[in-house]
């Protein structure tokens, strides 16, 4: 049975994306994502500035007029949410903790695909394959994504991307746009990034905090690796570490940069100190110009 305060926090996380949905993005999401094709529609008479391109020639032979084929653009599609639920994620130092930041933003974009009618599907991991929900459509469906998201307290610590990306491949065969949500602390996981990409719609969205890009000036303080549970002692005091560290930071970000850049992966950068929404909808717009 599911806690209360579960439940409680499931409705309020609803409440919350379902108006910044309407009074947002819901628009923004609609033309950025446009289908994966063209359907068949109908068969009508020719007229006049029709693409001489459409003619059906069987119709045309058989009623000895021309005619042409009519399709519409396939509307629904499928959106999968794949959410890094490692133990690195159970960190936050503002106002909140990056997995429930993730959580939130992934609440936002099912409801934007369920009011546009399209299938939400979730994949969770660690270093393993947490929880699978096959794609589906509706509002009941999407509280379930999030229950599973909020509710589940995976047994696994550390991170494997490019596991998760082939089980991706395996499970979801009809293209699909998908939402790789994760901090990236993982390693070697271009190639997959690549072969998804060449078959999805694929999108990163990496989750920060500010404390893991600049050190404070607090004196000997222990840090724990919160995925392996390794632990070191640091002096924050001393200025050459604090930018030894800074520097490592950013060679980092330099790197994964690089390869989503190289692998064709659009990124959206989302922070716990500052809001989501002008990001995502900066990054829906860009999209709409680049189709």
């Amino acid at each position: 049975m599911i806690p209360q305060d579960v439940i409680k926090h499931i409705r309020q996380i609803q409440i919350f994306t379902n108006r910044t949905v309407n009074e947002m993005f819901s628009g923004d999401y609609a033309s950025t994502f446009k289908g994966q094709g063209m359907q068949f529609d109908e068969v009508r008479e020719y007229a006049p500035g029709d693409d001489i391109r459409s003619i059906d020639w069987n119709v045309t032979a058989r009623m000895n007029k021309p005619f042409i084929k009519r399709y519409t653009e396939e509307r629904e599609m499928t959106v999968m949410l794949m959410v890094d639920l490692s133990a690195s994620g159970a960190f936050g130092t503002v106002n909140k903790l990056k997995n429930d930041l993730a959580v939130e933003m992934c609440a936002v974009l099912a409801f934007c695909a369920i009011k546009n009618n399209d299938k939400v599907g979730l994949i969770t991991f660690t270093d393993r394959i947490e929880k699978f929900i096959p794609p589906a459509k509706g509002t009941q469906h999407v509280l379930r994504v999030i229950r599973e998201m909020l509710y589940h307290e995976p047994p696994h610590q550390g991170t494997d991307i490019s596991m998760a990306l082939d089980y991706l491949a395996k499970v979801i065969k009809k293209k699909a746009t998908v939402f790789l949500v994760s901090d990236f602390l993982s390693d070697e996981f271009q190639q997959s990034l690549r072969l998804v990409n060449k078959r999805h719609d694929l999108i990163a969205i990496q989750v920060k905090d500010k404390a893991e890009q600049v050190l404070p000036t607090a004196g000997i303080i222990e840090f724990e690796d919160a995925e392996t549970g390794q632990t070191i002692l640091v002096d924050t005091s001393s200025r050459r570490f604090r930018q030894d560290y800074e520097n490592k930071v950013n060679q980092q970000a330099d790197s994964l940069k690089k390869v989503l850049q190289s692998s064709k992966v659009d990124c959206i950068d989302i922070a716990t100190d500052r809001p989501y929404v002008p990001q995502l909808i900066r990054f829906f717009r860009m999209r709409e110009k680049r189709r």
